[in-house]
């Protein structure tokens, strides 16, 4: 089980709709098990991923009643799987975040349990900024995904998810890498280039790509469908492929170094 933690510092950067995606893209074109996981109590993912909004089950609920989180988890198409966060009150809210705060392998341990394939791949949405669940998806993530806009305001976020990048990821030695994608970018808009020259020229490397700002995204959306099927010839899909060759490219690359 290798696992990409997708991170923001910021909300609004379309980190769900980057995950959902992502991990379809991902499942496609590596043919490995992906199972998306959703760590925000928002629980937009399983909306993105077309579950139902009457849909309540989910990693909370089954955290907190003692269940397998298999039990929650949906097949949405071949080879790709989604576990909701799940519909929860404010006090079962706060039970679980004790319960997060009391066992440091919270996470790890309910992953670890549901036996998935040694090649599989688990990518993980969280809340933006520091969290709880944050904290515990960066602390066992290989890779992450640093989410971000090409403006301003979510540039002058880099150093936050770089000092949580360095404390919770760096010291371990399964750590391989942190990625940086800009989202929602407008070409024609002389920021957004200056934004994305200069991302670039920080990172080097790391930079996993761009994706651009296009109708076909928020009209998927509507449709509860992936830009990838609703918009297959679209900028935004063209540039989702792209981001997933990167990704799955440098997890090839760190299996070969591994054998």
């Amino acid at each position: 089980m290798k696992i990409l933690t997708i991170a923001s510092a910021k909300g609004g950067v379309g980190k769900t709709t980057v995950t959902e995606n992502l991990a379809l893209a991902l499942a496609r074109q590596t043919g490995r098990t992906v199972l998306a996981v959703d760590l925000d109590p928002q629980n937009a993912l399983a909306l993105h991923l077309g579950l139902g909004p009457q849909e309540l089950r989910g990693l909370s609920r089954a955290s907190l009643s003692g269940q397998d989180w298999r039990d929650a988890c949906f097949e949405r198409q071949p080879g790709l799987y989604v576990l909701p966060f799940g519909a929860v009150t404010e006090y079962d809210l706060a039970a679980l975040e004790a319960q997060i705060a009391a066992r440091p392998r919270w996470l790890l341990d309910h992953l670890q349990a549901l036996q998935l394939p040694d090649d599989a791949l688990v990518l993980l949405d969280t809340p933006p900024g520091p969290s709880a669940y944050g904290r515990q998806a960066l602390g066992i993530a290989h890779w992450v995904m640093v989410v971000m806009l090409a403006d301003a305001a979510s540039y002058a976020t880099l150093p936050l998810m770089q000092r949580l990048v360095q404390t919770h990821c760096a010291p371990r030695p399964d750590f391989v890498d942190t990625f940086y994608l800009l989202n929602q970018v407008n070409s024609a808009r002389q920021l957004s280039q200056d934004i994305l020259r200069v991302l670039r020229e920080a990172v080097g490397p790391r930079f996993a790509g761009s994706i651009h700002a296009d109708e076909a995204v928020s009209e998927s959306l509507a449709l509860g469908m992936s830009v990838l099927d609703h918009g297959a010839h679209s900028q935004a899909s063209h540039d989702i492929l792209a981001c997933a060759a990167f990704v799955a490219a440098r997890m090839r690359a760190q299996v070969g170094a591994e054998v």
